[in-house]
């Protein structure tokens, strides 16, 4: 009867275990979420991304002044002097593109080519949190950093990819890679984030996006860098992300 109490006793601190915080499994969406808030998810933050992209050896250029609530984005195009003056707004995962002389500004999908290997999606924020079903997959090593590794998969056809496999630093809670597949599974892009700048949220100082890197899986000499800078915190009110005011 003793060695029965013994393995009941054993099987009940066993239990406790996994039922307590050492066990429990991570909270996903909230990973996504604080690694998400280092690219953009913030009420209220402009910054500026340069889109840099080399392809069969010529590099062409492009500057968006960036306006970010939350996943609401306003963009301008500062240079080169063609592109000045293009306008982008982002609202509800609905996009919309306008130029000086066009009538009303048109509808676009945020996976549509922006440059090089940048869709227009890529300068936004990222909501993976809430616009990507996540399963967790084993943890793997990135540059010497030990990181959560998931498999998002979107909810709907609005979103810039259809699936990622997505790495985010244990220690920091910012993503440091991603590769972007087709439905059908098919790698076509991958990434690494860099985070140079730093903002203050919710008191504590938290690194912010610097340099995207992207690489063409089928054309391997071809490279795009998103680099963003100027990273500051400014109200941005209902108006900057009104359809109706977007062309004025």
């Amino acid at each position: 009867m003793k060695t029965i109490h013994v393995h009941r006793s054993v099987l009940a601190l066993i239990g406790l275990l996994l039922a307590s915080p050492l066990w429990a499994a991570p909270d996903i969406r909230a990973i996504l979420k604080t690694a998400d808030e280092s690219r953009g998810n913030l009420q209220g933050i402009a910054w500026e991304v340069v889109v840099e992209a080399i392809e069969n050896e010529h590099t062409d250029n492009l500057t968006y002044d960036i306006k970010a609530r939350g996943f609401d984005i306003s963009g301008m195009s500062l240079a080169p002097p063609k592109y000045k003056g293009n306008k982008l707004l982002m609202s509800n995962n609905n996009m919309w593109f306008y130029k000086p002389g066009l009538s009303k500004a048109i509808p676009i999908s945020q996976r549509q080519k922006l440059m090089g290997n940048a869709a227009y999606g890529d300068i936004a924020s990222t909501n993976y949190a809430e616009d990507y079903e996540a399963a967790p997959l084993p943890d793997e090593n990135v540059n010497g950093e030990e990181c959560y590794v998931f498999d998002l998969t979107s909810k709907d056809d609005k979103t810039t990819y259809d699936k990622i496999k997505y790495w985010i630093s244990k220690k920091r809670l910012i993503g440091v890679k991603a590769e972007y597949f087709t439905v059908s599974g098919k790698k076509f892009k991958t990434a690494e984030m860099e985070y140079g700048n730093q903002v203050v949220i919710d008191g504590k100082e938290r690194p912010f996006i610097s340099k995207i890197t992207l690489h063409d899986e089928l054309m391997s000499a071809d490279v795009t860098y998103l680099n963003l800078t100027k990273p500051r915190f400014e109200p941005l009110p209902d108006y900057v992300f009104n359809l109706n005011l977007f062309m004025k």
